[in-house]
């Protein structure tokens, strides 16, 4: 069929109409295992599906891919043709088909792109910019074409300076392009990307490039004053340095360097490189790059507390991101070639790097890159590039709701809003609904549920269907069960119990860490490694998942995870500073911030003087975003029977505390 383009586009639509008629929310049995095929690992980008055949029985999809061939209009995604594929993505009884198509994406890494290719790719990757009174007038894009050239050039530098396979090569970055052409290049020559918050504080980014042993980091400019100090406690032998303004038109380029700017100077010296500088070095090695990939080598390190807080590099392999783009493709339901994603989730992040860039370049669509995002300005963001897609936190939709700007205005571009990263109360769901809907936007906002040990999302709320409080049905080939907390054993349907979940995208391993990889990723008796998550929720008959609450000490801050005990080792450390006790409060914006209440050491009072010391010393060793907001010094703190911090009760009086407010 695939040889009669004309036959193709006839029956199409056929087939899709047999799909939906067949299609249904999943019913899953008593092991949580769904059997209908609710969903399959097809997407709906055409390049990549050609065509797409239904076996309602089996619910099984066979893809038929064009061979010896780049698939057109996909730079994340990139998969050899091996003819067809027969996939089975959920039914146990036939798990050769799962197998068949784990071995496709274990055959190739992120990007896969043949020297002789020779196409015109004529996608885009947007990249706007906003950098305080800075603002871009005019785009730039890059097509597909030209930004593969820019990642094969970039791979080529890389290998120029001596970058091995497997080696670890640490980005520190917000969203700019240079982010991302550094991040495939990275892949494309068999090595890792380290992935770190430009905003960590000096201690974290340290200990980032020892777990990882980092040779070479990629970062911005802002965060050069703390890897300097920080420079020859690591294994770093090279900063790659680059500017905002590198990838800015020529005259916003030159406003930059006039205004904000001025206050980024760039050292000299053999330990420091401009990107600029960096890549004429690709240039002239003339190196030829060979992706050797396969599904099972890690791609990326991201970062998260792990279940003790501390922070933990999460291995995620290249099978872990394709999986994660053809799932998320199939699950949303609705997206297209060039649909326009606006990309607010940060490249660090696995919401960011996972959704808004790799999954976006899988399905041949269009990735607006945002550096920082403003509460303020999100309405010229949505007037001027009128995105399809938006992604983000809850916070981003309340910043929507109370932007006034947007009265009245058309919102019918949008076709799928997702919120993930932290949960959506059901009162703001309908607030967002309701704000859509006099928009002129004919759609739900979705809530997704995830965590960075599988990436990112793996459930999701479906496109027309909701039930209050749910976050949804779990992508194809994941699968969700329901277990007594910190064992294996099943819970039926309704009872409340800990969340876990097996699939393709779950991670390796925490890195050099066995042990909290062990208590993570557990091997049930069905012979799935299952992934403990530590949150508490419950499944309907239909397979709906609720989330309840969180298992440990967690607090979510704009879609950020904080992790109380790491916040109280810092302030601990403090030598004044008896002990202390982090909970998380109510904020209206950022949902919740870090308190932290201190008892001081005998005989020491507190002053201002301390105050303001106590504080430089969080912020020389947090992160920003991990930052107390607030500080409240007591004579001692509540106690269990068993002598530890009653943190629960810090936790109910603040809670009366804004209840009387």
């Amino acid at each position: 069929m695939s040889d009669n383009p004309i036959l193709y586009r006839i029956l199409r639509p056929l087939l899709g109409v047999v799909f939906q008629a067949f299609y249904h929310p999943a019913i899953v049995n008593k092991e949580y295992i769904p059997q209908n095929g609710r969903a399959v690992i097809a997407g709906n980008h055409k390049h990549a599906l050609d065509p797409i055949l239904v076996d309602v029985s089996t619910s099984r999809v066979v893809h038929t891919l064009a061979k010896k061939e780049l698939h057109d209009g996909c730079f994340g995604g990139f998969f050899r043709a091996i003819g067809t594929i027969p996939v089975d993505l959920h039914a146990d009884h036939n798990r050769e088909a799962l197998h068949s198509a784990v071995d496709f994406l274990n055959q190739d890494c992120l990007i896969n792109v043949s020297p002789e290719a020779k196409r015109n790719y004529t996608k885009e990757i947007l990249l706007p910019f906003k950098y305080g009174a800075v603002v871009m007038a005019k785009r730039t894009k890059r097509t597909y074409w030209q930004f593969l050239k820019e990642i094969e050039q970039c791979a080529k530098a890389f290998k120029a300076l001596g970058i091995e396979e497997k080696e670890k090569v640490s980005i520190c970055m917000p969203n700019t392009p240079e982010a991302v052409i550094a991040f495939y290049a990275i892949n494309r020559i068999g090595a890792v990307a380290n992935m770190i918050h430009p905003l960590s504080a000096e201690n974290e980014i340290k200990h980032y490039l020892n777990i990882s042993q980092s040779r070479y980091i990629i970062s911005i400019d802002i965060t050069l004053p703390k890897l300097e100090n920080i420079f020859k406690e690591t294994p770093l032998k090279q900063i790659i340095v680059v500017s905002p303004g590198d990838s800015m038109p020529f005259f916003m380029k030159a406003a930059y360097r006039m205004t904000k700017g001025r206050k980024n100077t760039r050292p000299s010296g053999k330990e420091f490189i401009s990107w600029k500088e960096f890549v004429k070095q690709g240039e002239q090695a003339q190196l030829v790059t060979e992706d050797k990939g396969k599904g099972q080598d890690v791609a990326a390190i991201l970062y998260s507390g792990g279940t003790t807080g501390y922070p933990k590099g999460i291995e995620l392999t290249n099978l872990n991101f394709n999986a994660l783009a053809m799932q998320g493709v199939e699950a949303c339901a609705c997206l297209q070639e060039k649909d326009k994603v606006l990309a607010i989730m940060p490249v660090f992040h696995g919401f960011g790097l996972g959704i808004c860039i790799h999954t976006v370049q899988y399905f041949g669509g269009t990735s607006i890159l945002l550096p920082q995002f403003s509460a303020k300005t999100f309405h010229k963001l949505l007037k001027k590039y009128k995105p399809n897609i938006i992604a983000g936190v809850p916070t981003l939709y309340e910043a929507l709701l109370k932007n006034e700007h947007l009265e009245g205005y058309d919102l019918s571009f949008l076709k799928c809003v997702i919120s993930g990263g932290d949960s959506l109360s059901v009162e703001l769901k309908k607030k967002i609904d309701s704000f859509l809907k006099e928009h002129g936007a004919g759609i739900q906002v979705r809530e997704g549920y995830g965590l960075t040990e599988c990436v990112t999302g793996s459930c999701l709320t479906p496109i027309n269907y909701y039930r209050e409080g749910s976050i949804g049905i779990p992508y194809p080939d994941t699968y969700y069960k329901i277990v007594k907390p910190n064992t294996q054993v099943s819970l039926p349907y309704g009872e409340e119990g800990e969340i876990v979940l097996s699939g393709s995208t779950v991670m390796k391993g925490y890195l050099n860490d066995e042990k909290e990889t062990e208590m993570t990723l557990r091997k049930h008796e069905d012979g799935r490694v299952w992934l403990h998550t530590g949150d508490l929720g419950y499944m309907d008959e239909d397979g709906f998942v609720y989330f309840k609450q969180r298992l440990k000490r967690l607090i979510m801050s704009s879609g950020y995870c904080l992790y109380p005990q790491y916040i109280e080792n810092v302030i601990d450390s403090y030598p004044d500073v008896l002990m202390s006790c982090v909970i998380g409060i109510e904020h209206p914006y950022k949902m919740q911030v870090a308190k932290a209440f201190i008892v001081l050491k005998k005989g020491k009072k507190l002053t201002e003087e301390m105050l303001s010391s106590i504080k430089a010393h969080c912020e020389k060793n947090l992160a920003k975003y991990s930052l107390p907001y607030e500080y409240e010094f007591r004579e001692e703190l509540p106690k269990t029977l068993v002598g530890k911090i009653a943190y629960n009760e810090l936790i109910k009086e603040e809670k009366a505390k804004h209840e009387r407010q």
